[in-house]
């Protein structure tokens, strides 16, 4: 452990009595020990060290903070696990993990598992600190169960008002406050309802999701039913959306560019494929960016970020992308140039379109990069008479390519 290291100990509801005897020695020997309010407040007497607040916001008075006590042992408290959506994930990414000796405490998913009696590894966690609620309705399937990590007392509410709202207002919850300390309480009802007052505000509410007969399946694998969305008609079809989606083939962590949004589909669902996939939808109309974002809120994936003006000076300025996916504008000056110099080598370009003056570019792009060039045609059964029939949908041609080192326009 360096000299210059940061011990980071975790603490729970049960306070100085359920630390480790190493937790305990930390804290004594510090001469700094920085926290919030009711971490601190958990301290006895016997810790000697200046104890400091978090300012507001915390991140990026981070370095400045640790830099004015360069040279002091300090110490920093979390609540439970602080690698688990707490400090020490900030701490880890502002001055390196090499200066972090952490000391974990059981989280409270740990706590909340334990008193369940649910695998921890089966339970799908979703936080509520300082992030929107909406998320939770991406975890929502039949007979799955949930762990939401309050922001305050108010969360339980609002969260049963979101899950009746939504057609899950059977799904039975349990409040769990104060984990393992001495005010460890349960209350619990069903969404539809819910008959509690706001309580204590340090809480994670245990979800058991049931829908009400005939809410829409939202899958795990691309091609949501169009239904879902909310839509003018600019709505890349379900059948061709999980084609779009297995060309642009997104994995943990990446970015995409979702360029001419239009309902936002692609977007959201090459966030639903990971939670830490992120995307851009880039819109023109503003009125097509507002339902875009109420697509993404409906569709649990909030953190779609919308960018609402015209491709391709829209893009100016946004993080490089490892995937761009154009589903309008092909034709606007300059636009699929753009997109290609955004692109580093290895990225992935998909385009789609159904008229023939954007096919005709396509096809130029095509023979000079490769890829793939397809036509996906779509036919539904329809009543014809006493009798049924196939209408057929646009055709829809679509390029996809990855770029190769060094390759230019």
């Amino acid at each position: 452990m360096p000299e210059s290291a940061i011990t980071v100990v975790g603490i729970g509801a049960d306070g100085w009595p359920g630390l480790a005897a190493t937790s305990r020695q930390a804290l004594r020997a510090a001469e700094v020990v920085i926290g919030g309010p009711r971490q601190l407040a958990l301290l006895p007497a016997e810790v000697t060290a200046q104890q400091l607040t978090w300012p507001s916001p915390l991140r990026p008075a981070v370095p400045g903070l640790l830099a004015a006590h360069a040279g002091r042992r300090v110490a920093v408290l979390a609540s439970g696990d602080p690698m688990f959506y707490g400090i020490g994930r900030t701490l880890a990414e502002t001055v390196g993990a090499e200066r972090l000796h952490v000391l974990p405490h059981p989280s409270s998913v740990s706590y909340a598992c334990a008193r369940l009696g649910w695998p921890v590894e089966e339970t799908e966690v979703v936080t509520a600190v300082g992030r929107p609620l909406e998320s939770v309705r991406a975890a929502l399937h039949p007979g799955r169960r949930l762990l939401v990590l309050s922001a305050d007392a108010a969360t339980p509410a609002r969260l049963a008002a979101l899950l009746a709202g939504s057609g899950w207002g059977p799904s039975r919850l349990r409040v769990l406050e104060q984990l393992g300390g001495e005010g460890e309480d349960v209350r619990e009802g069903t969404a539809d309802g819910w008959p509690h007052a706001p309580g204590d505000p340090l809480n994670v509410v245990a979800v058991e999701c049931a829908a009400v007969p005939g809410t829409p399946r939202a899958q795990l694998v691309p091609g949501l039913p169009d239904g879902l969305f909310e839509s003018d008609g600019q709505l890349t079809k379900r059948h061709i959306r999980a084609a779009t989606l297995a060309a642009l083939a997104p994995a943990p962590g990446e970015l995409l560019w979702d360029v001419g949004g239009g309902s936002g589909s692609i977007g959201i669902e090459w966030l639903r494929a990971h939670r830490s996939c992120r995307a851009v939808s880039v819109e023109r109309d503003p009125v097509r960016a507002g339902r875009i974002t109420r697509n993404a809120a409906a569709l649990g994936v909030p953190r779609l970020r919308v960018v609402s003006g015209p491709a391709p000076a829209a893009l100016a300025g946004l993080e490089t992308p490892d995937a761009v996916f154009v589903g309008g504008g092909l034709t606007a000056p300059g636009l699929l140039d753009a997109c290609w110099d955004a692109l580093p080598a290895g990225g992935r370009l998909v385009a789609n379109t159904v008229t023939l003056e954007s096919e005709a570019l396509l096809t130029q792009w095509y023979r000079r990069h490769g890829g793939e060039l397809v036509k996906l045609a779509v036919a539904h059964a329809v009543p014809v008479g006493g009798f049924t029939g196939w209408r057929q949908a646009m055709p829809v041609t679509q390029w996809s390519v990855i770029k190769e080192e060094g390759a230019s326009r």
